[in-house]
């Protein structure tokens, strides 16, 4: 009989009981049903409670250790599933106020630098009053000590550092934060509420608030869990200061304090005496001393535009736009760049000043998309209140001028957007401080700057005052200035967006604009131009703009109003005389040769506005008939051999001559400028008549000359400058970048006018212009920007290079010098008699070239039989050791020419190139390496050389080099030079980089020998040598004592060499014997390469395979000789067939070996892709001879055995298991047609036991993969007759034991989704091969309590794209092969089908801060519910009665979320689609069934049905024949 403690509570209130005793006694009353005490719960939680009073109010004295024991033993009590229960079933337990009051003590007195022994516990106690109703109503009946809580908590979220504690305490503000919102919500009085919040909470929330935005916990980032936490927070605090601060009951007063308005009601009572609550708020906001001076603006920053915001939410409708604007000076007068003198302004550093105005943009985006502004409203009723005040703003900011900020720019944006007149006072201050003179770096400051001048550009030019906004840019240009430090007026971004604004503009803002740049020029500049630098620089800066206007206005054409074109035809002429001209006579007349600058700078503008003037008036003479030019009408020019007579009427050539003199002088602007004049008067002569004559020819060849040698200089320096392609820009250090973008640009039409020598010179510099190393991450904004390297990479890699045949032929034999260079740097051998035997290294120029041409010429098309001078001189050289050998630095160089060599395209050489590159490559790849070169360099060379070679060869002139030399020397030369460099490789025979050289080898080979046979070139002679030498390397190597010694890579090698061999040789001898054309040659030399690739495998086998894991060069050469030795017993007579079956017979073992170890070694092979394709093909060979099978053992059950083994096995992963699948189903193939009914019998009983749900319960996930990967490659299985039969019997089974696993994997925690997945791809298979096999419908049924189960939320996107699509395809597979099925279960199909859709609208809804992650995946998604929703619609019959239901369920859904645009208009389709099966009674009841807010989502929908779709539809059918 359990034994009753009455005396517990004595003990416990004894002094003469030790606090351990008590504890210990008080713990055993709790957990034991054998203390028996009335009321025994509240006595135990009074007791504990009673001692901690008593302590902390000096009553008591307790260690340290007690009291938190004590803490312990309440959070304990507070949280046991005991005393929940108990509240459960309606017993009531009492907390005394007291204890909660502790509670808020300690809170208060935990501090950083304090005791926070107990901090812990004391947390865990608050959470667990305030998690639980029952308890937490003690923070109902005293309210201010739920306030007083709330505070406490915020204060110490506040001081407390990063620590394991801070998580528990954001956990329990979090848990205040919803009970206060809660009794909030429920406050009657909300003068009390508002007393509240400014009194107690608003200022530690607003500390809060700032820190988890912008502090050390917005960085520190503890993962998802931590951010949604912190975002929930912050949420509740705004909830929290909404709830008091601005309520709807508290607008009056508002409205009185801000308007000044005097209430008429005499009723409102709890409102009388809450007066100024703005006032109240602000003072609570900008007062001192509630956190630290360093923090104190930044919070208060960040809380002026969160109190606008709320304000407007709760307060912003009709009417109130005065109200609402009234706040805005107010909380603005509490940042500090409102408060201080103009001398603390400038004293603010550069992140004050943004901080601060980063709120103020947040405060005028706010005023812009709350329409608080009316101009009109504002100057009519209220007196430009608000005009004054963006005044005064913008003055402060034009002032204050702070170009290195972004937010500086988007404020100025913001208010040009409001109203441009609030800016136009300071407008050229503003254009000064925003471009002129501004010198902005950074790329987040220039988009800003271009988004401000966009913005203003386009607003003067929709009130058609654009000449009004350049005359204020002109005169600050003009305006006296040191030039010298100003930044170029137009740079890319200003440019761009001038630009923008130029092509709307109609020509008469254009010609007004242009004609007041020409009044300045002549009036402010020209005057004073001679000898005068800051005078040059801005002439210099008006020639840009005006090169700008001119470049960028629209072409007047024939439909342009006569007056128009003569009004620009004036202006043109005016121009030419009043300006142009006046420019070059000064350059003509220099003052003084010591005036550098000023020369230069004068040149600059006078043959940029020469340039700018000659290519608009050929554009109008092209485009405009009735345009007259001042240089005659283009048919009239007669082709002169004066220089530029023909583009500037007026000066003479000799002029020209003087001007080039002094613009040959600097690497500037207007040597680019005179270029272009030469190419655009290139580009007139070219449209004459006569521009073929000898004359004419003459003229452009001159002239493409003088571009070209223009900047030859300047290209030798090989600068790394880069431009923004703007002309304005171009100076010393870009003008090389300019001046070859400016040739690169026009090569098709300088190339056709150089002379040899000048294409070969331009060829040298675009391979010294090319990039040598992969460059470095840059930013878009410089990756925009043109740079040498940039421009040359874009010929090399342009489709049109090719077809500019000098230039490419140019670069392709300078390619090849740079490569022989290097190549003839390292000979050691006499260089006379090394050019002899190599000539292809010694020719210069076209010499090399030229060789083959004559020597093909002479041939003939089809050539006759290769001589074999150059291949034996290679190869002679190669086996007596090649006299050229590298060291590092030329084995980098010559690297780096092969990368270039690596983006030509070589495939399409000419023949007389493609020999002389085959030749260059080969001669570069048997080029001996000195020791400084390291293994991983000279693996990395030679897989270069032979993927170049491989690439050559795939390309129309690989003919050509079997004509040049036999392929049998080509092969010897290779594998020579390849076995010497192996033997010196310190890699291991299973490395990545040798192993990819082995598969280039084996593919260059393998091409080398199919082109032989293409070519019928001596094939018997051929692969006879071939044979003879891979005998001789194989015999050579294991010869006596070198066996031990045999160089591993070199066996691979050989390896490599004769299964290739085989390869090719084998197909062509059965394909002989086919067609009757066999000879005895072929068939002998193919067996003696198995013979011998048989020996190599044997002795690789002997030598080290055995036991290890086989590489995939090894399994792949003896799939090779199995399938020889299986072809060659098939395809030979008696005789022939009796000796092969003695081969077979002989490699029996050998094989057998294999398949063993094979099977044995499977899943480890799985990581390799390679290696296993070629194992699955040994074992599917294997199949095919029976005379290897084990006598013992069923190949077919060990196989299969094996195969499960790898898809079981836990290291191999998902994703290795479907890239394995072809392979995997290519071998059940074949094990299926050789194997009997027993076996898939077998393999059937192991799917079935795979499938048990008692795998999931035991926890075995492997098994039961397994088991529906096995399904899959069966399904993919042709299957007939009896085997089909016994698969299909077996399908309800699996059906049955699918739904089962999915539901017990839906089940748990965290969903196996490789589960999942695999199960819906196998079932929508099973349902597919189904169609007409599944007999029982219920069995169909089955799959859609499969897909109600699948989860589609709380998933990363790539994996929900991945469940919504198999659900998809297992719904698509019901409706399409199962239509019979469907139809009785049209319900629970469209169940299905719902869930999809909702799962698409909440995946697809628009989340906080506009994140847009994943929404690619979630387009794809709506792009198949549309499909569906098309599939649906196209079975009108079965679906029309539920097409109403359809539409009631997307309306209700499509309520709850705001989804982005591209969702919604995706969904959309599709539910129109449903639409069109609903007849006018089911819209009517849709009217009137539907709740009032889903009502008027569906009135919207349907309009825009009919509207959009249904118009359409009927247009169609109305048109349709």
């Amino acid at each position: 009989m359990a034994a009753i403690y009455s005396g517990i509570s004595f003990k416990l209130k004894s002094k003469t009981t030790s606090w351990e005793d008590k504890l210990k006694l008080a713990h055993f009353a709790w957990i034991s049903h054998q203390c028996v005490l009335p009321n025994k719960e509240q006595v135990l939680l009074d007791w504990a409670r009673q001692s901690l009073v008593a302590f902390y109010k000096k009553k008591l004295e307790l260690k340290e250790d007690i009291v938190e024991r004590l803490w312990i033993y309440i959070d304990n009590i507070l949280h046991s599933r005991k005393l929940q229960n108990l509240l459960k079933n309606g017993k009531t337990i009492n907390l005394q106020i007291s204890l909660v009051k502790i509670i808020n003590e300690r809170i208060a007195d935990f501090s950083p630098l304090g005791s926070q022994r107990s901090m812990c516990a004391v947390l865990s106690c608050c959470q667990g009053i305030l998690s639980t109703p029952a308890l937490a109503v003690i923070y109902t009946a005293r309210q201010e000590l739920l306030v007083a809580l709330l505070s406490q908590l915020c204060w110490l979220a506040c001081r407390q550092p990063e620590g394991a504690g801070v998580a528990q305490l954001f956990e329990v503000i979090h848990l205040a934060l919803g009970r206060y919102l809660l009794i909030q919500q429920q406050q009657v009085n909300p003068r009390r509420a508002f007393g509240e919040v400014t009194g107690h909470l608003l200022q530690p929330c607003l500390v809060l608030r700032h820190l988890l935005s912008g502090g050390p916990w917005a960085q520190a980032g503890q993962g998802q869990l931590r951010q949604a936490l912190s975002r929930d927070v912050k949420s509740q605090i705004e909830a929290v200061l909404r709830g008091g601060v601005f309520q709807p009951e508290l607008l009056s007063s508002y409205k009185e304090e801000l308007l000044d308005q005097q209430r008429g009601d005499a009723k409102i009572g709890a409102l009388k005496n809450v007066l100024a609550p703005t006032d109240t708020v602000i003072a609570r906001l900008v007062e001192t001393g509630y956190c630290e001076p360093s923090l104190h603006a930044a919070v208060v920053a960040n809380s002026v535009a969160l109190l606008y915001k709320l304000f407007l939410d709760s307060y912003f409708r009709e009417g109130n736009q005065l109200l609402c604007f009234q706040v805005l000076p107010r909380l603005f007068g509490c940042l500090r760049i409102a408060q201080l003198h103009e001398e603390h302004l400038a004293a603010l550093a550069a992140s004050d000043w943004t901080s601060e105005l980063l709120v103020v943009e947040q405060l005028l985006t706010s005023v812009a998309h709350s329409g608080i502004y009316n101009i009109a409203a504002d100057r009519i009723r209220h007196g430009e209140a608000q005009f004054r005040f963006y005044r005064r703003l913008a003055e402060l900011l034009t002032n204050h001028s702070q170009a290195s900020v972004p937010a500086w720019f988007r404020c100025l944006k913001a208010l040009t957007s409001l109203n441009h007149l609030v800016l136009e006072p300071d407008l050229d201050d503003l254009l000064a401080s925003a471009w002129i003179d501004a010198e902005v770096t950074d790329s987040r400051t220039k988009k800003a700057q271009e988004a401000l001048l966009h913005t203003l550009f386009q607003t003067y030019a929709k009130l058609r005052q654009v000449p009004r906004l350049f005359e204020e840019v002109l005169g600050v240009i003009c305006r006296p200035a040191a030039e010298a430090l100003r930044q170029p007026v137009l740079a890319a971004g200003p440019s761009r967006v001038l630009c923008e604004c130029l092509l709307e503009l109609p020509p008469s803002q254009i010609l007004d604009t242009w004609s007041l740049v020409l009044e300045k020029f002549q009036s402010l500049v020209l005057p004073y131009l001679r000898g005068d630098a800051d005078m040059a620089l801005k002439s210099l800066s008006l020639s840009s703009l005006l090169h700008c206007i001119m470049f960028n206005m629209r072409s007047l054409d024939g439909s342009t109003p006569l007056p128009v074109i003569r009004r620009m035809q004036r202006t043109m002429e005016r121009m030419l005389r009043e300006l142009v001209k006046p420019l070059l006579d000064l350059l003509l007349d220099p003052p003084g040769p010591e005036l550098e600058l000023w020369l230069q700078k004068v040149s600059d503008s006078a043959l940029l506005l020469s340039y700018t003037w000659a290519q608009v008036d050929t554009m109008l003479s092209m485009n405009c008939s009735q345009y007259r030019s001042v240089s005659g009408a283009l048919t009239d020019i007669a082709v002169e051999t004066a220089d530029l007579p023909s583009l500037l009427p007026g000066v003479e050539t000799h002029h020209w001559k003087k001007i080039e003199k002094f613009v040959a002088r600097f690497d500037s602007l207007s040597r680019y400028c005179l270029e272009q004049l030469y190419l655009q008067k290139m580009k007139r002569t070219l449209m004459q008549t006569s521009f073929r004559s000898e004359e004419a020819l003459c003229t452009l060849r001159r002239d493409a000359a003088y571009i070209l040698g223009s900047g030859r200089e300047s290209l030798n320096r090989r600068t790394t400058a880069s431009w923004d392609g703007q002309v304005g820009t171009v100076s010393a250090l870009t003008y090389p970048v300019a001046h070859w973008h400016l040739i690169v640009s026009n090569l098709t039409i300088l190339i056709s006018y150089l002379c040899p020598d000048d294409v070969r010179s331009l060829a040298s510099v675009l391979l010294r212009t090319l990039p040598t190393s992969k460059a470095q991450e840059v930013s878009a904004e410089e990756e925009a920007d043109l740079t040498l390297e940039r421009i040359s990479s874009a010929v090399l890699h342009s489709p049109l290079f090719p077809e500019m045949q000098p230039l490419h032929s140019a670069f392709l034999m300078r390619l090849s010098e740079g490569c022989a260079g290097i190549l003839c740097s390292g000979a050691q051998g006499d260089p006379s008699l090394l050019s002899q035997q190599l000539p292809w290294l010694f020719e210069k120029e076209h010499m090399g070239v030229a060789l083959w041409e004559n020597r093909f010429a002479k041939v003939g098309p089809e050539g006759v039989e290769p001589k074999g001078e150059t291949a034996q001189n290679l190869l002679s050289l190669v086996k007596s050791g090649f006299p050229i050998q590298l060291e590092g630095e030329q084995l980098e160089s010559i690297l780096g020419l092969l990368e270039v060599i690596s983006a030509l395209q070589l495939d399409s050489l000419s023949t007389p190139y493609h020999v002389h590159y085959f030749l260059l490559l080969l001669s570069v790849a048997v080029t001996r390496l000195g020791s400084s070169c390291p293994s991983s360099l000279t693996l990395r060379f030679l897989k270069t050389c032979y993927r170049l070679l491989g690439h050559l060869q795939r390309g129309k002139g690989a003919h050509s080099v079997l004509k040049t030399m036999y392929a049998s020397e080509i092969f010897e030369i290779m594998l020579t030079s390849s076995f010497r460099a192996s033997s010196r490789f310190s890699v291991a025979a299973d490395d990545p980089s040798w192993l990819e050289f082995l598969q280039l080898t084996g593919t260059l080979l393998e091409q080398l020998l199919q082109m032989l046979i293409q070519m019928k070139l001596s094939l018997v002679l051929n692969f006879g040598k071939i044979i003879a030498f891979l005998c001789k390397l194989s015999t050579e190597a294991p010869s006596g004592k070198q066996v031990e010694n045999q160089n591993p890579l070199g066996q691979q090698l050989l390896l490599v060499s004769l299964t290739k061999l085989c390869q090719v040789l084998g197909p062509l001898v059965k394909e002989r014997r086919q067609h009757h054309e066999a000879s005895e040659a072929l068939p002998e030399l193919l067996q003696k390469a198995v013979v011998q690739t048989g020996a190599v495998l044997q002795l690789c086998w002997a030598r080290g395979a055995r036991g290890q894991r086989l590489p995939s060069a090894f399994i792949s050469s003896v799939s090779t000789l199995l399938e020889a030795d299986v072809g060659q017993r098939s395809g030979h007579g008696a005789q022939g067939s009796q000796m092969t079956g003695e081969m077979l017979t002989s490699h029996t073992a050998f094989y057998q070996n294999v398949y063993s170890q094979l099977l044995s070694g499977l899943p480890a092979l799985a990581g390799d892709q390679q290696s296993f394709q070629a194992a699955m093909r040994f074992l599917t060979l294997f199949f095919l001879a029976p005379e290897l099978h084990p006598k013992k053992d069923s190949v077919f059950a060990s196989v299969f055995h094996s195969v499960t083994k790898v898809l079981a096995d836990p290291a191999v992963s998902g994703q290795i298991i479907q890239d394995l699948e072809p392979h995997l189903g290519a071998l059940l193939t074949q094990m299926l047609e050789v194997g009997t009914t027993e076996d898939l019998r077998m393999a059937m009983r192991y799917v079935l036991q795979g499938l048990d749900v008692s795998n999931v319960w035991k926890g075995d996930v492997q098994a039961t993969l397994s088991a529906i990967t096995l399904i899959k490659l069966l399904l993919s299985c042709p299957l007939g007759g009896e085997k089909a039969s016994l698969f299909w019997c077996a399908s309800p089974q699996i059906v049955t034991a699918l739904t089962l696993q999915n539901r017990e994997a839906c089940r748990e925690q965290t969903v196996p989704l490789a589960v999942v997945e695999s199960i819906l791809d196998v079932l929508a298979a099973l349902l597919r091969r189904g169609e007409g096999t599944i007999g029982n419908p219920h069995h169909v049924s089955l799959a859609f309590s499969i897909l109600l189960t699948v989860p589609l939320d709380h998933l990363k996107p790539p994996e929900y794209g991945s469940i919504f699509l198999r659900t998809h395809n297992v719904l698509f597979s019901i409706l399409q092969c199962h239509p019979k099925v469907m139809l009785k279960a049209i319900p629970s199909f469209l169940n299905c089908f719902n869930r999809l859709v909702f799962s698409v609208m909440h995946e697809g809804r628009q989340k906080d801060k506009g994140s847009t992650d994943g929404l690619s995946v979630v387009l794809e998604c709506a792009r198949l519910v549309a499909r569906m929703y098309s599939h649906i619609a196209s079975r009108a019959e079965e679906f029309t009665v539920f097409s109403p239901f359809m539409v009631a369920q997307y309306v209700m859904e499509v309520q709850k979320v705001t989804l982005y645009p591209a969702v919604k208009d995706l969904l959309q389709e599709g539910i129109y689609l449903i639409l069109d099966l609903c007849i006018e009674p089911d819209v009517q009841f849709l009217r009137v069934s539907l709740q009032p807010g889903v009502r008027d989502i569906f009135k919207e929908l349907y309009n825009d049905y009919a509207k959009y779709h249904k118009a359409k539809r009927e247009g169609e059918r109305r048109y349709a024949a």
